[in-house]
């Protein structure tokens, strides 16, 4: 699915703003068609935004089930004789559209676009009513996973992940046009070639068999270095300038349908990074050079705006990750907005992506929520449904993000179950799927504490280890020399056991800013030094670790409990962004100028 772009032959507009919005607990709203007339009791929302936290209610935040959203928007008179789109860049949990009075879109799935062709709904020239209905309910059949619970007081949510279930319109909403022929995708591959690039790829075009398609490669500058004909093809680059971490050169691909006289009838813009990734033992290569991560895991997340993308913030963040010296992080724990994807392209920051399968594993849920009791993988729990899903997750990630050169590996889960005969018939399917998909990256998955070295029965699907681990809070909370050894023991027996790059994609302690003790004394800022300071010192002796990403870039939103006082703080930023102690101490270990 390519997203909305304003080209030669191409119009968009962005529908953001304030939208009427109603809740709707009973779930009376669709048996009484609400999506027919104006929603009967609204107040004013914002999109993109979270709803969570707008409205300063229990009622709100803690809302379980539809909420409506509506606005009206003129359609341009200049797009009579055009295809007309409607899409959503993402809505939580899954939603189902209406144009006025006929549904358009239903999707499932909380952080993927959607859209639709409404062009028989709507007029040119004339306005239409936009009516969404998103549910936030989270199930044995839905990523993430959870339950919903019937109570005296009312339906509970209870979900299995520890981060906030913010819901809504997160992201932006587009109404755009195309000809009726047009390109409909368009996927590219580069490779290195010597001092030489490759860029093969392949233009999808629909409404018109006859059309031609012609490609044009261009360099930063605007100037043609490279031409194609043919909906499939290779061009050759001499002298190309690659991408790589921390120089995000890219390319310009249009991709045009031609009529038979010449006439170009529709062009597509795709940026493209020429670059190669693979897995060499238990190195990870980035054009055939050995690139070790520094950075973070990460979350949408703010205050007021819960998950609704932000261009502010998000520049505020990638600027803080530069004065760090990191140079990636992990989509954790589903896909980023899009925008994000593009800033990483554009200034050479590597990507980890990685799917909404977070939760997927009741031995953890349990030590979150405390009374989760139950088999992960069952008829009656985590079963085929969920595969399914899961599947058409992995689907979706790939068809979005496959052009980003700064995406170099692919997460399907985070802390799963993997050590019992069921998850590994569970993840076989996945695997193969992503593979089938995209042969050009690494796959993996993030491995939990639950299932270390010699257990888990996973991660030999993986060409890369990506592994969560707590020595020194969860485990040996308070005696770092004791984590130490245990940290390092594991690490060696993941090098003997798999011979495969290992990735620590999370390692943290909880931290309270401004909390300070001359001993080791978890929850102070010290504290927090000294046990990144430890697991630095471990990885600086194992040449198969080959990246290190902190949990947690900012301190973030949870669910209400006794084990999280306002939020998850092991963020070496507040959820404010401002620096604990030991950003300064990761400056000096990861930037060379500081």
């Amino acid at each position: 699915m390519l997203r909305p772009q304003d080209t030669a032959t191409r119009e968009r507009k962005n529908l953001n703003g304030l939208w009427a919005f109603q809740l709707d607990a009973e779930g009376t709203g669709r048996s009484a068609g609400w999506w027919r007339d104006a929603l009967p009791a609204s107040r004013e929302m914002p999109v993109p935004a979270s709803y969570n936290d707008i409205v300063p209610d229990l009622a709100v935040r803690d809302h379980v089930g539809d909420a409506w959203y509506q606005t009206t928007v003129r359609v341009p008179k200049g797009w009579a004789g055009d295809r007309v789109v409607l899409r959503f860049d993402s809505a939580t949990h899954r939603a189902v559209v209406w144009v006025n009075d006929m549904e358009a879109a239903r999707h499932e799935g909380g952080y993927t676009p959607f859209e639709a062709d409404i062009t028989d709904h709507v007029t040119p020239g004339a306005e239409a009513r936009v009516t969404v209905v998103v549910n936030n309910e989270l199930t044995w059949e839905t990523l993430p996973p959870g339950k919903v619970e019937e109570t005296p007081q009312g339906r509970r949510q209870k979900y299995f992940h520890d981060f906030f279930n913010y819901a809504g319109l997160h992201r932006s909403v587009w109404l755009y046009s195309t000809p009726v022929a047009h390109v409909s995708d368009i996927t590219v591959v580069t490779g290195l070639e010597g001092a030489a690039g490759t860029v093969r790829y392949t233009v999808v075009g629909e409404g018109a068999a006859d059309h031609a398609v012609r490609v044009t490669l261009r360099d930063a500058d605007g100037a043609t270095v490279a031409e194609g004909e043919g909906a499939e093809g290779t061009l050759r680059v001499e002298d190309v300038h690659r991408w790589a971490p921390g120089d995000g050169y890219l390319y310009d691909l249009e991709a045009a349908l031609v009529a038979a006289d010449g006439t170009v009838v529709d062009s597509y813009h795709q940026s493209v990074g020429v670059r190669t990734v693979e897995v060499d033992g238990t190195r990870f290569l980035i054009n055939g050079e050995p690139f070790y991560f520094t950075g973070f895991g990460k979350h949408e997340d703010a205050a007021i705006r819960g998950k609704a993308h932000d261009d502010a913030l998000m520049v505020h963040d990638f600027e803080l990750m530069e004065w760090l010296g990191a140079n990636s992080f992990r989509t954790s724990h589903y896909p980023y907005a899009e925008e994000v994807l593009d800033y990483a392209d554009r200034h050479g920051i590597v990507v980890i992506d990685e799917t909404a399968a977070v939760g997927i594993n009741l031995g953890v849920a349990g030590g979150i929520l405390g009374d989760v009791k139950g088999v992960t993988f069952s008829d009656d729990t985590m079963g085929e449904p969920l595969q399914r899903t899961h599947l058409q997750a992995i689907r979706e990630l790939i068809a979005r993000d496959k052009n980003h050169p700064s995406v170099v590996l692919w997460s399907i889960a985070n802390e799963p179950e993997s050590d019992t005969p069921e998850s590994r018939k569970y993840f076989e399917p996945l695997f193969a799927e992503a593979r089938s998909l995209d042969p050009t990256r690494p796959i993996g998955f993030v491995n939990v504490m639950l299932a270390p070295a010699g257990k888990c029965v996973v991660s030999d699907l993986a060409d890369v280890l990506m592994i969560n681990r707590y020595y020194g809070w969860y485990v040996n909370t308070g005696d770092l020399a004791a984590a130490e050894a245990a940290l390092e023991t594991e690490l060696r027996a993941w090098v003997e056991g798999q011979g495969k790059p290992i990735i620590m994609t999370e390692y943290g302690a909880d931290t309270v800013p401004g909390l300070h003790s001359v001993v080791d004394m978890p929850w102070s800022e010290e504290y927090q030094d000294n046990l990144l300071a430890m697991y630095h010192r471990v990885f600086d002796r194992i040449d198969a670790v080959v990246g290190e990403q902190i949990w947690n870039f900012a301190d973030f939103a949870t669910s209400p409990g006794i084990f999280r006082v306002d939020g998850n703080k092991k963020g070496v930023f507040t959820r404010e962004r401002r620096p604990k102690g030991t950003a300064f101490t990761l400056r000096r270990r990861w930037n060379k100028d500081a």
